[in-house]
């Protein structure tokens, strides 16, 4: 399933990028470019953080991280 469609990004690929040590969404983002683009997938990626057992970092800017 894609997680982010601005970037094709699939939840494979976050999960994967988490067990690499991928703490934050900040992290995501700059290795896959999970919430750089519109930011609707910012959440979906905290939710997989969160579950991994990681406090997800959420202080986006005006919903995405890069900006």
């Amino acid at each position: 399933m894609f997680i982010c469609v601005c970037n094709a990004v699939t939840e494979h690929q976050v999960r994967a990028a988490i067990e690499e040590g991928a703490a934050t969404v900040h992290d995501l983002s700059a290795r896959l470019g999970v919430a750089s683009g519109c930011g609707c997938c910012a959440q979906c990626a905290a939710d997989l953080l969160s579950e991994a057992g990681r406090p997800p970092e959420l202080a986006l800017c005006h919903g995405n991280v890069a900006a």
